[in-house]
């Protein structure tokens, strides 16, 4: 008697009952024009695993906006905190006179009180006025510029002595005098 290659397989231990079985049902399915079990497995993904695949993606998306503003917010407190560092350095002491300067701040017009030494170097351009915390300081010129570099604003006045009118500007033969008290 001729023993058949299922038989042989199994009867060697090389195989199982249930592979030859799931071998013998594929092998039918394939001659009627169905596809294997493992073809039938994967058709693509489903409309859940579409869904779940777009949740995860806008997730990711939310999680890193939300890592960027997180980064933005400990960089802007930084450059707030090296202007503080940089102000408690370098700031000239206040006055109390009764001699003001006014400057702009804004659409402002603030004043803060200064001897004439301290009116005659802010006319110069050898100090500037930026804000701190809420409050003005005079800086030198120079710590003034490292300021403007951190955050603009900060610096609230300085008289660039390199500035010069625009060519265009037809009040530039008329100079005010920036001593003028308001």
């Amino acid at each position: 008697m001729s023993l058949s290659l299922r038989e042989q397989l199994l009867k060697a231990g090389l195989v199982t009952e249930q592979q030859v079985q799931r071998a013998e049902r594929d092998q039918r399915q394939g001659q009627r024009g169905v596809a294997p079990r493992e073809k039938r497995r994967n058709p693509g993904p489903t409309p859940q695993q579409i869904a779940a695949q777009k949740a995860a993606a806008e997730k990711a998306a939310k999680d890193a906006e939300l890592n960027r503003r997180k980064q933005e917010k400990a960089e802007r407190r930084a450059r707030f905190a090296e202007i503080r560092q940089l102000v408690e350095q370098h700031h000239v002491p206040r006055v109390e006179t009764d001699d003001y300067y006014n400057f702009q701040d804004g659409s402002n017009i603030r004043r803060v009180s200064v001897t004439p030494e301290l009116r005659e170097r802010l006319i110069r351009g050898e100090l500037a006025i930026v804000r701190c915390e809420g409050r003005y300081a005079f800086v030198p010129a120079e710590v003034g510029q490292r300021v403007r570099a951190r955050v603009e604003r900060a610096l609230i006045h300085w008289n660039d002595p390199a500035a010069r009118p625009a060519a265009d500007d037809p009040y530039k033969d008329f100079a005010v005098p920036d001593d003028l008290m308001w």
